[in-house]
Formats: structure tokens, sequence, C-alpha cells
């Protein structure tokens, strides 16, 4: 055992020798610098960053490549804080969560103070995931041995639980939604008896709904829309000095380390499970702290530094489980992972047991580049975050047109097609509707993130296991806890009201809002129908998931509308419901009559991008575009309008044409004029 101990310590200090390198350090430093680019450009992610610099690293030394490719790989979460905290809209599916507390800060005007909370506790939650793997590398393979897939469904069915049930003072909504996710989570060709599921007559939808797409709309156009709204910067009044709100920041990661530490370990746990990514952890991140934290059913969702906190460290730290798994295993935990296999593979290395004997060295040496990187990119980040800051000063008008123009790219990178588009606007319209309405969104989005993993898991657990998977030890207690933390809500009302609080008997009031109980209970039936015609392998989680949702949603339906004819409860009698997790629309005076026609111009601006964009091309519409929201509606100057649109359009030309070589849409010019495509970018 002694000689096992010692000879671990020697390949560990021998790796962190060989990333110090010089030749070596230059190579990480540039897949930093790409990484940290990659994480400000909203639905791009680290899929993109390995496609780009795989190919330069066929014929490196194999240290000096995969420490590259992991030091962009470890830090697109790091970067990915500044467009979720500035601006509402996730840089990558991990920051989902920190755009709860950290966009509410920035409209406080303490985007400083969230920026340097976020890049700190990233940097910690990096770090402390690292060690953590490194200490544990020996002891890993028989803990994931021991998780089969009862005991994934059983963990996954725990994540929406957790997020569900926050859903503030009506959480049979954000079941509800949660389950509707799922449903929309199985449209597609089914695997187990490729019955095609709710596609209808299009192709596009065989391989069901990209996440990017419905994330950018129910999470990003809503905020944009929101801002149009209200025609005034992000920041009215600055609390903080931006040196001051960065030094602040950091204070505030250190004085909460061990809520740094929960997350980080929850983080690596999770990102050991195969499926589990950043999309889920960071919400079962945001959730733990939302029920552990003293005082946050108040203060969560409104601004609280500890609802950055929690999701940055996790999110940060799940590359350290899901790279232990990717090497004991061979199994990749996630889809960059899987790339990194291949990779690998380039240069004779193959993942699996020989990982913790032969190439012991190469181990740890990823685990040191993945902590070295972080470290660097999160210096660089709280360097510039007191400039990054000023970002949330800016007039709307000089934000609006660039951060669209982004997320159109973004959600166009989901499998480049015009379906991409359509998804985005679908789910824009609804993502704003929701805010309006409050309904929470990240059950919906959660949803469709495990709806595919659930399905999977419970099959599979059938198939091998029968009905004796429910009876394993793990499984029981897992699915116990879950049906607690659903449960919570309506023992707390059975304690503050009795039981006839179950039962309201005020009269009946309905409002126009009460449509979308009606359209969600609509369509779900319609799903319904048509499942009933598919083999019983596909329609069965449908059908089960679906009438789950038809009950939530009746008795939120029924309590919603008899409650508004009771008596208004104090607000101290009903602060035990906890936290409703999502950003709640701005209270204004605007009028309905108002926000309704300043919401449709503002879909009316992207309506007439999408126009553009299939007569002429992507890229010939941004100068087009820009120059005319910038000019005939928000009245700028010539001068800056023609720079801002130069500037945007290069930027787009040199990044996704010129590097990232995107496959742009077919457009009625290009058919028309073959010619044109071969002097045109994206014609």
């Amino acid at each position: 055992m002694e000689a096992l101990d010692f000879s671990v310590i020697d390949a560990a200090g021998s790796a962190l020798m060989l990333v110090f390198q010089p030749e070596r350090m230059i190579f990480m430093v540039f897949g930093v610098a790409v990484g940290l680019i990659i994480g400000l450009i909203p639905g791009i992610g680290g899929l993109t960053g390995f496609a780009l610099l795989i190919p330069f690293t066929y014929t490196m030394d194999p240290i000096a490549a995969l420490g590259m490719l992991l030091g962009m790989q470890a830090v697109t979460t790091t970067s990915d804080t500044l467009p979720a905290v500035l601006i509402g809209v996730p840089g990558t599916s991990s920051a989902q969560a920190l755009v709860l507390d950290g966009h509410e800060l920035a409209k406080k005007g303490e985007a400083a103070r969230a920026l340097a909370a976020g890049y700190t506790s990233s940097l910690m939650g990096g770090v402390f995931g690292a060690f953590l793997l490194a200490f544990t590398i020996p002891f890993i393979r028989p803990f994931v041995l021991a998780i089969g897939t009862p005991e994934l469904f059983a963990i996954t069915t725990l994540a929406l639980a957790m997020v569900a049930a926050l859903s503030g003072n009506a959480p049979l909504r954000g079941v509800a939604i949660a389950c509707f996710g799922i449903l929309i989570s199985m449209i597609g060709i089914d695997a187990q008896t490729a019955q095609r599921r709710g596609t209808g007559s299009f192709v596009y939808l065989w391989d069901g709904v990209p996440i990017m797409p419905l994330m950018l709309g129910l999470f990003a156009l809503p905020e944009l829309c929101e801002l149009a709204i209200a025609r005034k910067p992000l920041a009215d009044n600055v609390k903080f000095d931006p040196k001051k709100g960065r030094s602040q920041g950091i204070r505030d990661a250190l004085t909460h380390w061990f809520l740094v530490v929960r997350s980080s370990i929850l983080g690596v746990v999770c990102g050991a499970i195969p499926g589990f990514s950043g999309a889920v952890v960071d919400w079962m991140a945001y959730g733990h702290a939302a029920r552990t934290e003293k005082g946050a059913s108040e203060t969560f969702t409104k601004g609280d530094i500890r609802g950055v906190i929690a999701p940055e460290a996790a999110a940060n730290a799940i590359n350290s489980g899901s790279l232990g798994t990717t090497l004991v295993f061979g199994v990749p935990g996630s889809a960059a992972m899987a790339i990194l296999i291949g990779a690998m593979l380039v240069h004779g290395i193959v993942p699996g047991p020989d990982m913790m004997t032969t190439h012991l060295d190469i181990t740890y040496s990823m685990v040191w580049s993945m902590m070295v990187a972080n470290i660097i990119g999160t210096l660089a980040c709280i360097t510039l975050s007191v400039y990054f800051a000023r970002i949330a000063t800016l007039r709307y008008t000089l934000l609006l047109p660039a951060i669209l123009v982004v997320v159109y790219i973004g959600a166009y990178q989901a499998s480049s097609s015009w379906g991409d588009m359509l998804v985005l606007l679908v789910a824009g319209l609804v993502g704003w509707a929701m805010k309006r309405l409050n309904w929470p969104r990240p059950p919906l989005v959660l949803g469709l993130v495990l709806g595919v993993l659930l399905e999977r898991y419970l099959g599979i657990s059938i198939v091998r296991y029968g009905a004796d998977w429910l009876y394993r030890p793990g499984v029981m207690g897992v699915l116990a806890i879950a049906v607690l933390v659903l449960a919570r809500p309506l023992i707390n009302e059975i304690r503050h009201g009795g039981l006839s609080a179950l039962v309201p008997s005020g009269r009946p009031v309905f409002k126009l809002s009460d449509l979308f109980y009606v359209i969600l209970m609509g369509i779900t039936v319609l799903m319904m129908f048509e499942a009933s015609k598919w083999p019983t392998a596909a329609r069965l989680g449908p059908q089960i998931v679906g009438t789950v949702l038809l009950i939530g949603a009746a008795v939120s339906f029924y309590h919603a509308v008899t409650a508004r004819g009771r008596p208004i409860e104090d607000e101290r009698d009903i602060s035990y419901r906890g936290i409703y997790m999502d950003i709640g629309s701005e209270k204004d005076d605007l009028g309905n009559r108002l926000v309704l026609s300043r919401a449709a111009q503002f879909f009316g601006w992207f309506l007439l991008f999408m126009g553009l964009m299939a007569v002429i091309g992507l890229i010939p519409t941004i100068p087009v575009f820009v120059i005319a929201y910038l000019r005939f509606h928000a009245r700028e100057p010539w001068r800056l309008t023609v720079l801002y649109a130069a500037g945007v359009t290069l930027f787009v030309y040199v990044v996704f044409d010129q590097l990232i070589r995107v496959f742009w849409p077919n457009t009625v010019l290009g058919a028309l004029f073959p010619q044109l495509t071969s002097m045109i970018p994206s014609v």
C-alpha cells in the first residue's frame, strides 16, 4: 500500500512539472483564451471550441494537446458568467440558474460584485473539484460501478423534483410545466420502437427539439423584450464603484466558502454520472442553496449573492467529475468528453483502467491542466470585470442589436436549420408569456434536458430488472427524498392552514391569463390522444407524464381561480411557501396596451431579421438590420450607426464564417443566382 501511495504521489508531482514547462503552458494559455471567448458568446459552447482546436493537436505533444483542450473546456463555464449577469442571457446551458440572482444584481447596479463573486466561486469550485478528483482517482472506480440505471433514474427524478418544487406559492405549476418539458423531450424518433412521436411531417423534429434555441428563446428573448419595453439602461443607478464592487464580490465568495465546498462536491459527484450536464447540476446547486441557506426564501431570485456563488461553483466543478469517469472507464460523462476521448485516441492514449496505472502521469497532467487553466482564466476575468460591469449602464439601443444577432446565430448552431430559428421564435413568445404570467421557466428547461434520460433509464431498468429495480436500497432512498421534496409544499400548506387549505372554497374568479392553463392542458390532451395510436413502449412514457401534468395543472388552476374570491393573504402568512424560482417582470406603470405594443415591436424586428435572412442571407442582413434599428427606431447618429453595423458584421464574418465555418441556410437570392454563393458569405 505504501508503494502504491508513493507511486501516485510521484506521478502527480512529475505531471505537475510537465504541465509547467513553458512550451506546454503557451498552448494551455491559448486554449484558455479560446474558452473565454466562446463562453462570452451565447449559444456556442465547448463543443465548438473542441471543433476549432482539435485539428491543431494532431502533431502536438500529447500532454500539450490535452492541456490545451482541457484549458479551453475548463474556462468556458467561467466566462459565460458575463452574458448571464449583464443581459440575462445564459452564455452556455450551465449558466441558466446564474441568471436568476446575477441579472437582478446587475439591475441594481451591482454587476461588478456579481461578476467578481461568480468568477471567484467558479475558480474555487474548479480548483477544489480538481483537488478532489486528484485525491479520489484511486477510489472512484468502485463508487461509479455501484451506480446502475435504476439509481440513475432515481437521481434524475430527484434533480427534477428539486426544481419543480421551487415555484413559490404555486408549486403545482412547477410540476405541470416540468412534465410539459418532458413531453417536449419525447418528440422525435423513439429509440426502442423507431416510432415517430409528435414529429408530424417535419423531418427537423426526428432528432427531437434542440435544447439551445429553446433555452435562448425561453431565457434570452424575454429579457431582451423586457429591456425593449422599459427603454432604459439595465442599471439606472450604480450603487457600487466597479472596483469596490469587485472587491466586495471576492469577499462574498470567500465568506461563503462552505457553500462553495458543498456545491463543488455536488458538481463533482453529479459530473461523474454519465448524462448529467451542467444544465442540470447548476439548478440542483441553486435548489440546494435555496433550501439550506439562512433566509434564502426571502432573498433568492431578488439579487442574493449566494444565488450566484452556488451554481457557479458547481458548474465549474462538474468538469472534474466528468473527466474522472471518462479517464477511469472510457465512458464520456458529456458530449465534450466524448470528443476528448477521440483526441486521446489520436495520440495513442486509450481511456480505461490503464489510466490508473500505465498512464497515471498523463491522468494527473490532465487534472493539473484543468486546475491551472481555471486559475489563469479566472484571474483574467476578475481583472476585466471592472470594465465588463460598465456594459450595464449603456442605453438599451446600443445593447439590443448586437445581442440579438449573436442570439440568432447561437440558436442556429443547434442543427444549422431554419427550424432552429422557428423554435427560437416560438420559445421566445412562450417564454415572455410565462415571465409575464409568473409561470416558472426553469422546470420546463430541466424537463426537456432530463426527459430523455428519464425515459431511457426507466426503460432499461424495466427490461433488465423487471419490477425488482424499485426495491434496490439506493433507488428507494433517493426516490423517498424526491417524494419528500415534492410533498414539502403540501405539508407546509396543511401545517399553516389545516386540511381546509387544500380545498379552497372561495368564489371562482376567472382572468384572461387563465387561458394559459387551458392551452397547456389542451396541448397535453392532443399529445396524449396522438400517443394512443403508438406501440405500447412508445406511448407509455408520454401518457404517464401527460396524466401527471393534467392532474397538477387542473388542481393548480382550481386553486388559482378560487383563491381570488377569498380575502388577500398577509405576506407573512405565505412566506413559508418558499421561492418563486424565476425572474419576474419588472413592475411598471406603462399599462397593458403599451406593454403589448412594445413587445409586438420587438418581435416584429425579430421577424424582419428572419425575413431578410431568408432572402439575402444572414451576414448581408446584419448591416441592414442594425442600421434600420439604430437609425429609424433608436434615432442614433449616422456615424455611430454605421460604425456599429460595420463592427458587428465584421465580428460575425471573422468568428463564425472564417473561424468556425458555419454552414449558413439556403436563401432566395442564392437559389436565383447560384454564382453569388461563392462571392458573398451566407447567401
